[in-house]
């Protein structure tokens, strides 16, 4: 049975990976290095801000100090921060889909932004009361494709009264993810993943159990079928 429903937020909820990106682009020209369009879509797509910085700085063969890591981690914060003042538009069909799922199922975010930057632009959409749990690289050691920020929205969700008794198990969620990684995080959790087309082809999402171009082209009806 399907019981909850979890998000990731950025290309899913929020246009925003080609802002994120421009800004790692940023931060690899001023070390002289090259971050293409592909690379980062391929590469860096589910990775949280502080898996980026590691991982590019690893791609090109140089150490990073952890102090260096947190100066640059906190550029990039505060960068996206100002971008993000005034909110993000949302991904076409993203809202009327949370307001339909949410008639009848509980939801949360589970992501590898920070909960500051998760919480204003959901506030910002008029979609914050929507989401009973969100689990944000705040919450988490690793980034995806390990399942850890998964497990920890199971495990707030399994602390909401609705979903106590029986308590929530993960093959009873439903993980709604963009990236090919992320979809690698959601089954590692013992999900079940809907991947959309939104930021990678759906050739590279056959993976999940279901794909889809768009939200407008999701039935959740025939998905929940499959739960029971």
């Amino acid at each position: 049975m399907l019981r909850a429903i979890i998000f990731d937020f950025d290309g899913i909820l929020v246009d925003s990976e080609p802002l994120i990106m421009k800004l790692f682009q940023e931060m690899a020209d001023r070390e002289g290095w090259v971050l293409s369009e592909e690379e980062y879509y391929r590469h860096y797509l589910a990775l949280d801000d502080r898996g980026i910085i590691e991982h590019l700085w690893r791609s090109h063969g140089c150490s990073l100090s952890a102090a260096r890591r947190d100066e640059l981690l906190t550029w990039k914060v505060r960068a996206y921060e100002k971008i993000i003042q005034d909110g993000l538009p949302p991904i076409p069909g993203a809202a009327e889909f949370v307001l339909n799922a949410a008639q009848g199922f509980p939801l949360a975010i589970a992501s590898g932004s920070l909960h500051a930057e998760i919480e204003h632009l959901l506030q910002k959409l008029g979609l914050r009361r929507k989401f009973a749990v969100l689990a944000t690289a705040d919450d988490c050691e690793r980034s995806k494709p390990d399942p850890e920020v998964y497990l920890k929205a199971l495990s707030r969700l399994q602390g909401l009264p609705q979903l106590h008794e029986p308590l929530l198990q993960a093959g009873e969620c439903l993980a709604i993810e963009d990236a090919p990684l992320g979809v690698v995080a959601a089954q590692a959790a013992g999900m079940k993943c809907l991947a959309l087309a939104h930021s990678r082809p759906q050739s590279e999402l056959q993976h999940a159990d279901w794909t889809a171009r768009q939200f407008a082209d999701v039935d959740l009806e025939i998905i929940r079928a499959a739960f029971a």
